[in-house]
């Protein structure tokens, strides 16, 4: 499917291995065009959904990346290391895992359900000035991450084999699921690091829809698989728009609406996503124009 025929999403799920990018660059070979972005990056060590925003859909990944995310994570008791993940040096062991319950282990999960203040990982893409924090961490400097507040709505225990545990969070945008296994190992005081991730939802997005990298040169499983522009912001609220009222809202122009007030909203003409802005006092104000 070329980006001159239409514009959309495509679901990717991604294998251990190649990084978020590698994904990209083979979408943009297969589906021959430069203009793709993804909505969410994943670790190389990690699988599961990319959302590819293709052709003008570029313009709505910031509409995506900020829905919550559902993963399926696995943290190994015992061993902390300095990336919180499989892939850092090893700073720390316990066998105190040993004495541990079941039920301790839910109860150190669910503690961290809520809103909190979370210090991302020092090998983590945050900018310090700049450059991210994983260069300057790899130089040996000192790096200290301003905590931020993450919401984790569902994070619930799956499987306890110890020194494995198995596990489930849904959680808000630009949470550290690496760093939830750091801090349940410092919660029961035997540290802890992130063996296994997978991301398997991206709001209501599921990666039981998406295709293997493999599949972006196969046109008719990546029609299959396509998500189009109302569909893939169907999360947010939207409006209808008369012929006259589109034709406006494409030159730009605000028009006057019966709707209720919302910061971002999808315009409508028929099955047409002609826009994205926010309707306030009456008035839809066009902030993306799509439809030409």
């Amino acid at each position: 499917m070329r980006s001159g025929e239409a514009f959309g999403v495509v679901p990717v799920d991604k294998p251990e291995g190649p990084t978020s990018h590698d994904v990209v660059a083979r979408a943009r070979a297969a589906l021959g065009t430069r203009r793709i972005g993804h909505t969410g990056t994943l670790d190389p060590f990690a699988s599961g959904l990319l959302l590819l925003c293709v052709g003008k859909a570029t313009r709505l990944a910031e509409f995506l990346t900020g829905l919550d995310k559902t993963y399926q994570a696995v943290a190994v008791l015992g061993v902390a290391t300095d990336t919180e993940d499989r892939e850092g040096k090893i700073v720390s062991t316990s066998e105190a895992w040993r004495a541990l319950s079941r039920r301790q282990v839910s109860e150190a999960l669910s503690a961290q359900r809520g809103a909190s203040l979370q210090t991302p990982p020092r090998f983590s893409a945050k900018k310090i000035g700049g450059e991210p924090a994983h260069r300057r961490a790899r130089r040996g400097e000192e790096v200290r991450l301003a905590p931020r507040t993450v919401v984790v709505h569902v994070l619930e225990l799956l499987d306890f084999s110890p020194p494995q545990v198995r596990f489930e969070v849904t959680c808000s945008s630009g949470t550290y699921v690496r760093s939830l296994a750091r801090d349940l190992g410092a919660r029961l005081g035997v540290g802890a690091h992130l063996s296994s991730l997978r991301r398997t939802a991206i709001g209501h997005h599921v990666v039981e829809h998406a295709i293997p990298p493999s599949a972006l040169e196969d046109q008719d499983r990546v029609r299959q698989a396509w998500i189009d522009p109302v569909r893939a912001l169907d999360h947010l609220p939207s409006i209808r728009l008369a012929p006259s009222e589109a034709a406006d809202v494409r030159l730009g122009r605000t028009v006057r609406i019966a709707a209720e007030d919302a910061d971002t909203a999808v315009a409508l003409e028929g099955d047409r996503l002609v826009s994205v802005g926010s309707v306030g006092a009456g008035v839809f104000r066009p902030r993306k124009v799509l439809d030409d």
